[in-house]
């Protein structure tokens, strides 16, 4: 089947872009476009960075999950790109591409601080987007677009929460 990835809003890029930063997950992306991999598969292929891949794929809704059983084994959750291609309607005001653009670009030390104070403003019952936009003097565009980097938080509607760990 195919599907077809529409991206209307430009903070919908940075998972785009943030999927393919490293090497690693440029191949993990691969390597799930072809077959069903299991995160084990995933991590004894391409070692601790191709599960945190996985799971960040997970979080941008870039791959699928179902399970899969194995040689009689318990069932294992395995993943596979969920979109075939990708559709990009891109006009957008200078200003908003910039800070999509930027959040996506973001070296990692400058994103961890960054998004330790928007943590910290979520907490753990979370918070409305514009309280934390306000709070922290960043425009909703780049805060939307530094929330759709983290896979430690998320939008629910118009609020930011965390996101709730598998055990």
């Amino acid at each position: 089947m195919n599907r077809i990835k529409v991206i209307n809003e430009p903070s919908e890029l940075v998972p785009m872009l943030r999927s393919v930063d490293t090497p690693v997950k440029r191949e993990v992306l691969k390597e799930v476009t072809l077959e069903w991999r299991t995160a084990d598969e995933i991590e004894e292929k391409f070692g601790h960075e191709g599960r945190e891949a996985i799971i960040f794929f997970e979080k941008m809704k870039l791959v699928e999950m179902r399970w899969l059983s194995k040689d009689g084994n318990y069932p294992e959750k395995s993943y596979h790109t969920y979109y075939t291609s990708f559709n990009i309607n891109a006009q957008w005001p200078v200003y908003e591409i910039s800070d999509v653009l930027t959040a996506a670009m973001m070296g990692d030390e400058e994103y961890s601080e960054i998004e330790s104070k928007i943590l910290a403003e979520v907490g753990k019952d979370g918070k409305f987007s514009g309280d934390i936009a306000e709070t922290l003097g960043l425009s909703s565009t780049m805060l939307k677009s530094l929330v759709r980097r983290s896979v430690k938080m998320d939008y629910r509607g118009h609020r930011i929460e965390l996101i709730k760990e598998e055990k």
